[in-house]
């Protein structure tokens, strides 16, 4: 055989192999953003995986030749001529229904020491809201079982509801009883605590394991020693979750704890890429950020499942200013707020919600008509208790009438107290609203009106289940309902007023 021959035929035959691979060099590290030269083919949001550490990384700016990477790990390890490789894959998180009963972080990974999390599929944090054709309205209660909400500003699955107050005014009592509520109704409850400490996280897993709320609630951590990018992601991170439950047409609520502390983070990271500040130094796009976030919860069609994704984001106002940057952008792209007011928390009033300033846009859609039937005069007479008290302090020569209001405002207002975790069921608020509404308790002191109500409904619940079966089963009083529950009222509390 002739060598040369067999070479020249080699050559001549030979096809080029090559495999272009997407790396880059860092030419700078600061405050936790490495500046990036190469990565030709890199997409804003592409995980990317920096140094002989394989730390994690998201791309975060696109500018001529060079992409600017946010670190989401221990930034002091990463230095100036570090490899960064492109993966080609958007920042994801992995779903599936192992995932209920843990807590994770930012990235996904366990941190609760239970081990790991079984994956059934990896889905992007970033994804498209709903169009409006795969929508459907919200006509179903999601009920959290505090009576003051149910009742003034009640929410519906697939509704975006913020609850809006100063620090210290119960904002995060309030999410955690509507997680507990939830037990036994079908909804899986995804929250997400952003720049908390840890020691407040591990309490609050610690009650929702004592209520039995932890085997369908997934907890995302992104705690205040965490990078901001973990912050700033970890929104997105809870919101994907609860849309694999939704894509299975199931139902699941979501809560952002807060967003304050989200927008934060986001303007760190905005200020460490140089982007150009506005209002209070935050960028631009920041009302974006939240209007993408807040938009992917809805209520699915039926085509699609008719899955849905509730979401309660948290907002932290300082001194009650609720025009504040945030908190008007947040406003406006809401269905509605319930507003903890500083005075009434302060006052003993708790859940201090203010019946005036609180709105409900859409879930009155879904307020079942029982509810309806003992609220639809609460918030009017909340607002004259509230005026003619005002009055009433200045003199005692009142008529009749404006006592009559006064007195049934405070019985009103007793009744809308309630204590943490003590979650009530439909039936009970119910109950506890009609017998405010009959005028069975405007003779008795702020004292004796929880022990009466309370004795009300437990007298029901023993020696009357055939009325309490009626009403969780109707979800409306009925004339013959109404009839049975005035004669059982009129028993009871002549009973109990003669002894």
């Amino acid at each position: 055989m002739d060598i040369f021959s067999e070479l020249k035929k080699q050559i001549a035959d030979y096809q080029e192999q090559s495999q272009v691979d997407q790396v880059g060099r860092i030419m700078e590290v600061k405050d936790g953003v490495a500046k990036v030269l190469g990565l030709a083919k890199s997409r804003m949001g592409e995980f990317v995986l920096i140094g002989q550490h394989n730390i994690s990384g998201m791309i975060l700016s696109l500018e001529r030749n060079i992409a600017m990477v946010v670190i989401m790990g221990e930034w002091s390890l990463v230095s100036e001529g570090d490899q960064v490789a492109g993966t080609g894959q958007l920042m994801s998180v992995g779903v599936g229904p192992k995932l209920l009963g843990r807590v994770i972080d930012a990235l996904g990974h366990p941190i609760d020491g239970k081990g790991k999390i079984s994956i059934e599929k990896y889905i992007p944090i970033e994804r498209n809201a709903p169009g409006v054709i795969d929508r459907q309205a919200v006509n179903t209660s999601l009920a959290t079982g505090i009576l003051s909400i149910d009742a003034l500003v009640p929410i519906g699955r697939g509704q975006r509801e913020l609850i809006i107050g100063d620090r210290f005014t119960g904002k995060t009592a309030l999410a955690i009883d509507s997680i507990i509520n939830q037990k036994g109704k079908g909804v899986y409850c995804i929250y997400v605590a952003i720049g908390q400490k840890q020691s407040k996280v591990a309490h609050l897993v610690a009650q929702l394991e004592q209520a039995g709320a932890m085997e369908y609630t997934v907890i995302v951590s992104a705690s205040a020693s965490d990078p901001a990018t973990a912050q700033m992601i970890a929104p997105f991170v809870g919101c994907s979750v609860g849309e694999y439950f939704r894509d299975r047409g199931e139902d699941a609520l979501v809560i952002y704890d807060d967003l304050t502390k989200h927008a934060w983070a986001y303007r760190q990271i905005s200020l460490s890429l140089r982007r150009p500040p506005g209002r209070e130094a935050y960028p631009g796009d920041i009302f974006y950020l939240h209007s993408r976030l807040l938009e992917r919860a809805a209520r699915l069609n039926e085509e699609l499942g008719g899955g849905s994704l509730t979401a309660l984001p948290i907002i932290e106002t300082q001194g009650g200013d609720v025009s504040a940057y945030i908190p008007t952008n947040v406003i406006s792209i809401t269905d509605g707020q319930i507003y903890l007011d500083q005075d009434a928390f302060n006052a003993g009033n708790r859940p201090a919600i203010d019946a005036g300033l609180s709105v409900s846009r859409v879930g009155g859609a879904a307020q079942v008509k029982a509810m309806k039937q003992v609220a639809g005069q609460l918030r009017l007479d909340l607002a004259q208790y509230r005026d003619m008290a005002g009055f009433a302090q200045f003199g005692s020569d009142l008529d009749s009438e404006t006592k009559k209001k006064i007195s049934r405002g405070k019985v009103m207002v007793e009744l809308l107290k309630q204590d943490q975790y003590a979650v009530m069921s439909l039936a009970d608020q119910v109950l506890t609203l009609y017998a405010g509404n009959g005028g069975y308790l405007d003779n008795y002191s702020s004292e004796q009106i929880k022990t009466k109500v309370l004795g009300w409904v437990n007298y029901l619940n023993d020696s009357r289940q055939d009325l309490v079966i009626a009403l969780q089963h109707d979800k409306n009083i009925t004339p013959e309902l109404d009839s049975s529950l005035k004669d059982a009222a009129n028993k009871f509390f002549k009973e109990t007023e003669d002894a």
